[in-house]
């Protein structure tokens, strides 16, 4: 009799932790890591508990079929009765996506900046200037950056690192959203990333893509000077 009680009591202490852990990190069927599950949970709990928003993670290998993500998205959306925001990220398809479940909770997060594929406004010039075909288009390209997620999604990882590239990328896009929605809100969390990390990034990719603006100068320069050189010779 002990023992069943026993065996009753511990099922029930799995069942809630599962429940806890699984909260907001709301689906996992990549990385099945408990430390980054703890960090998620986390992080959301007490964004939660100092705004009253949910930030839920979902994490597939693929989407349902004949889904797309926003649909896929809408129809889990229907299952919280709280103000809740969903980042998710599906394996299989390349996709990411945010949606929230009321349109007011856009306005504590800047949707456009953290799905951006370009993560530097260096790397947002060069692509404006090598690929924009109208001065309106060269101005669009060139306000789009700051990206945390797809920039490192997109990065080519060997086959032992590619759950840490997933993992990286989707809390670093977590704890942004995070971030943003507490700021709006005029509260700290004190288990953000902050912004230390960020900077620190942000100033080696300037360097990096200095030097390659400095290259294409230089290449630019050196075909002026030939070309120079040809007509001279004529």
């Amino acid at each position: 009799m002990n023992y069943s009680r026993g065996l009753i009591a511990l099922i029930l202490t799995l069942f809630f932790n599962s429940s806890l852990v699984a909260q907001y990190l709301y689906k996992d069927e990549l990385i099945f890591n408990p430390a980054f599950d703890a960090e998620i949970e986390k992080l959301g709990s007490e964004l939660y508990q100092k705004t009253g928003i949910s930030l839920r993670l979902v994490m597939l290998k693929k989407l349902p079929d004949s889904k797309n993500i926003v649909e896929y998205e809408k129809e889990l959306l229907e299952e919280f009765n709280s103000p809740t925001i969903l980042l998710t990220f599906s394996e299989i398809d390349t996709k990411v996506d945010i949606l929230a479940n009321e349109t007011s909770l856009y306005n504590y997060f800047d949707k456009k900046q953290i799905l951006s594929p370009v993560a530097s406004p260096v790397q947002a010039f060069i692509i404006a200037l090598f690929y924009s075909n109208s001065f309106a288009s060269f101005k669009e390209t060139l306000s789009s950056y700051g990206g945390t997620i797809i920039p490192l999604l997109a990065q080519k990882a060997k086959d032992g690192e590619v759950l840490g590239k997933y993992s990286g990328s989707m809390f670093n896009g977590y704890a942004d959203i995070a971030e943003q929605v507490a700021a709006s809100k005029g509260v700290v969390l004190e288990n953000g990333v902050g912004n230390a990390n960020q900077q620190s990034i942000f100033f080696v990719k300037v360097l990096f893509y200095g030097f390659i603006l400095y290259g294409i100068f230089l290449y630019i320069k050196r075909k002026l000077y030939l070309r120079k050189q040809k007509n001279e010779s004529k």
